[in-house]
């Protein structure tokens, strides 16, 4: 079908050189000379990540595009922090490598050196799913480790932070897992999603300037966590809300609206065809962070789409962070796979209404048949970015709302 749209346009489209097919890391450099360079981490091998110089963003550019040592392994997250960046890495099965961070000098973008790896791989660990580096100095993700055993192979990765002010010694700071995950934990195990069970491990670990104190944590069907990390080496939970079950699980990304008490939750779509329907995102208040109360869902695309292949609901949000990056506690822009890129305004929280999308035709070689957008990128001149997780590559969009 045609491309949909409603209050958005299409400036440009990359298919990135034959590999388009994306994950979700999504960042934007301000290079040297005024460039603008967009980072993109691959959903799968062979390729680990690839440059586009982003500066017109009618006329994208790829400048250099990396491979991964084996297809055993994917780099679906990165984040850029000046002149540094940070990839995830994470192995299809536990006890292979490279599993963990890999710090990245960027400052000559079409050469990226490696500065060093953190390694996270063990004999129970598939490394690093996910990760948030926005201030320079710590790095927080989802991973694994050498000496963490899981009571279940489903909870492998949990939330873990990394000091990396010397980008060539990273070191170790702290880590935090839902109690009885771990093998010898005191506590039970908790129980697991009857239909739907994706595991009890951590996924988006955000942290924003505004509240260095806090970590705003995803955790699958564990659902949404608020901790204290003042002291970084002891977070603490202080609020938690989790609707899995009865809904059908996968908490993808908690993000707070600081000046107006809310917290945004997603939950991620993982089956084809609506099979885990519905994942929704989620309005929250969080006055009281000890008492988390829903009062509103964002609206979904039409029921319909379910029928134009692979995956169809919630997924990636912009997620405000610090940077060369739009921010706003108004319009929340987020990803549907085939529903494509879909904004709402919350400007009143009980009833949000959508304001724009788009939502590209399928895309050659893409083995659903529809597109699946998978990440979203808008920067502050509001010129969005987004990608398609097998081979559609990079839509860059503008949005008049």
């Amino acid at each position: 079908m045609p491309d949909q749209a409603r209050n958005m346009k299409l400036l440009a489209h990359d298919e990135l050189s034959g590999f388009g097919g994306i994950g979700e890391g999504m960042s934007l450099q301000l290079a040297k000379g005024g460039r603008r360079i967009l980072w993109l981490a691959h959903e799968s091998a062979p390729k680990n990540f690839t440059g586009v110089d982003v500066t017109d963003p009618k006329s994208p550019k790829v400048i250099v595009q990396t491979d991964l040592p084996h297809k055993q392994v994917r780099s679906n997250s990165l984040e850029v922090c000046g002149d540094i960046m940070a990839v995830a890495y994470q192995t299809a099965k536990p006890g292979l490598n490279p599993a963990g961070i890999e710090l990245f000098d960027i400052s000559k973008p079409e050469t990226p050196k490696s500065i060093a790896l953190f390694d996270c791989s063990g004999p129970q660990s598939r490394g690093v799913h996910q990760l948030w580096f926005v201030d320079g100095q710590y790095i927080h993700f989802s991973g694994g480790a050498a000496d963490f055993a899981p009571v279940n192979p489903l909870d492998d990765q949990f939330y873990r932070i990394i000091d990396v002010k010397d980008p060539a010694k990273p070191r170790d700071v702290g880590r935090w897992w839902i109690p009885g995950t771990r093998q010898g934990d005191a506590e039970p195990p908790p129980p697991r999603h009857p239909k739907f069970d994706s595991g009890q491990r951590a996924h988006n670990t955000n942290v924003y300037p505004a509240r260095p104190d806090r970590a705003y944590i995803g955790w699958i069907d564990g659902g949404a966590w608020i901790l204290d990390i003042a002291d970084m080496g002891h977070p603490k939970p202080v609020g938690h809300w989790n609707p899995h079950p009865p809904f059908p699980g996968f908490t993808h990304t908690a993000m707070p609206l600081f000046d107006r008490g809310l917290l945004i939750v997603s939950d991620e779509c993982v089956r084809d065809k609506g099979a885990d329907w519905p994942k929704l995102v989620w309005i929250l208040d969080m006055r009281r962070e000890d008492n988390l109360v829903p009062i509103a869902t964002l609206p979904l695309p039409p029921v319909e789409q379910q029928r134009h292949g692979g995956r169809y609901g919630a997924h990636n949000m912009h997620e405000n962070r610090p940077g060369p990056a739009f921010r706003s506690d108004r319009l929340i822009f987020g990803t549907y796979f085939n529903g494509g890129v879909r904004v709402h305004d919350i400007g009143d929280p009980f009833q949000p209404k959508e304001v724009a999308y788009y939502v590209p035709e399928a895309p050659k070689g893409n083995q659903t048949g529809a597109i699946q957008i998978n990440d979203v990128y808008v920067d502050e001149n509001e010129i969005v970015y987004a990608v398609d997780r097998f081979s559609g590559g990079l839509y860059i969009l503008e949005a008049d709302l």
